[in-house]
C-alpha cells in the first residue's frame, strides 16, 4: 500500500512537533483517537499526525485515510517497529506517542510540550484518566492514581509509557529508539526508559498531560494483563537489575507484595512433602494480605466501592505478578541473549 502524504511540508520551521499513532486492527477506536487530535488547542500549522498501520486485516487504513494526516504502512512487526518508523519520518523536532485507543484531552499536545521549555528535558510522561463505571475499571484507574502520586513527588523520573509519551528526536534517534525485539505493546517503553534514565537523561511527568482511554473492566481480563506485563519486566530487568530494587514509577509494597508471593508459591510446593512448611506459606500470605492495607485505605477514600475489593485484588494481583516474574526469570536465565543486550 502506498504511503500518502499530507499536510507536508519539504521544508518546516513552523511543524514544532509530531504525533505518531500506531495502528494495529483499530477500525473501532482510531476514528476518536484521530478526531481528538484533529482538534487540539495548538495551531494545526504546529503539528502534524502520522499514523503507522502495522499491517491491519480490518479497516485500519481506511479510516485512518479519511483524515489529514501522514499515513504509513508496513507489514505487521509490532508496536515498537512502527513507532520508530513513525519516528524517522517525522518532521518535528519533537515527538509524541499515544496509542490508537487512546483519546486526547484538547490541551493535550500543549501540554506535553510545555515541559520542553526546560532545555534539559528529554522526554514527558503524561497520564490516563478514564469514563468508565466499571468495578475494575475503577480499580485500575486508582491503580494508576495512585503512581502518579508517586511520580509527582520525583523531579526526575525513570518511565515513559508510549499511550503519553514526548521525546526530543534527536535523543530518541540517537539512542536506538525503541527495541524492535519485543514483540507486542509491552514493555518496549520501560526498556527505553530505562536506557535514558541511565545514560543520565532528565525525564519528567506532567499529570495535566491526560489521555482517556479504556482500562480492563473485568477480573480475568486484568489480571492476565498483570502477568505478561511481570514476565516482560523481568526480560527488561535482566538488562537493568538495579531497577528490580528502585525505580520512580513502582510503589515499594508491589515490590514487596510481588517477592512474598513468589517466595510462597515454591514453599507451596514442597509443602506437599514437608507439610510444616504450610506456615510458612500461611505467614507469607498473611503478610502479602497486610501490605494492601495503605493501599486499600487510600483507594477508599477516593471510592469506597473500589476500596472494599482492593485487598483481595491486590492479593490476586501479586499472585500474577509472582507467576509472571518467576517464568520471565527463568526465561532469562534459561534462554540468555546471544546477541547482546538489545536482544532476546
Amino acid at each position: 500500500m502506498p504511503t500518502r502524504l499530507t499536510a507536508r511540508h519539504s521544508a518546516s520551521p513552523i511543524v514544532k512537533c509530531s504525533v505518531i499513532v500506531p495502528a494495529y486492527n483499530s477500525q473501532s477506536t482510531l476514528p476518536l483517537c484521530l478526531d481528538a487530535l484533529s482538534h487540539q488547542t495548538v495551531r494545526k500549522e504546529e503539528y502534524e499526525i502520522i499514523v503507522v498501520n502495522d499491517g491491519s486485516t480490518d479497516d485500519t487504513a481506511r479510516v485512518a485515510q479519511r483524515v489529514d494526516v501522514h499515513y504509513l504502512h508496513q507489514t505487521n512487526q509490532g508496536p515498537a517497529c512502527a513507532r520508530n518508523r513513525g519516528a524517522e519520518a517525522a518532521l518535528g523536532q519533537l515527538i509524541l506517542f499515544t496509542d490508537s485507543d487512546c483519546i486526547p484531552a484538547p490541551d493535550w499536545i500543549a501540554q506535553m510540550l510545555k515541559p520542553f521549555e526546560d532545555p534539559e528535558v528529554v522526554a514527558v510522561k503524561g497520564a490516563y484518566r478514564t469514563r468508565q463505571k466499571q468495578l475494575l475499571a475503577r480499580f485500575s484507574q486508582l491503580e494508576f492514581e495512585d503512581r502518579y502520586d508517586l511520580l509527582r513527588t520525583n523531579p526526575r523520573i525513570d518511565m515513559i509509557d508510549t499511550y503519553s509519551a514526548a521525546f526530543r528526536k534527536d535523543v530518541f534517534i540517537g539512542i536506538g529508539s525503541f527495541d524492535r525485539n519485543f514483540p507486542q505493546a509491552n514493555n518496549e517503553d520501560t526498556e527505553l526508559s530505562y536506557r535514558l534514565s541511565s545514560a543520565g537523561y532528565k525525564m519528567v511527568f506532567n499529570a495535566e498531560a491526560i489521555v482517556l482511554h479504556k482500562h480492563p473492566d473485568s477480573l480475568r481480563s486484568y489480571l492476565r494483563i498483570k502477568f505478561w506485563r511481570a514476565y516482560w519486566r523481568m526480560i527488561v530487568y535482566r538488562r537493568f537489575p538495579q531497577k528490580a530494587f528502585k525505580d520512580s514509577y513502582t510503589p515499594k509494597s508491589l515490590k514487596i507484595q510481588t517477592l512474598l508471593m513468589a517466595t510462597s508459591l515454591p514453599a507451596l510446593f514442597f509443602a506437599l512433602f514437608s507439610p510444616a512448611l504450610i506456615w510458612l506459606v500461611a505467614i507469607l500470605w498473611a503478610s502479602t494480605f497486610m501490605s494492601t492495607v495503605p493501599f486499600s485505605l487510600k483507594t477508599f477514600m477516593r471510592d469506597k466501592q473500589v476500596g472494599l475489593i482492593a485487598p483481595v485484588v491486590v492479593f490476586l494481583r501479586s499472585a500474577v505478578f509472582a507467576c509472571g516474574s518467576i517464568l520471565g526469570a527463568a526465561r532469562s536465565l534459561f534462554f540468555p541473549s546471544k546477541n547482546g543486550s538489545r536482544r532476546m
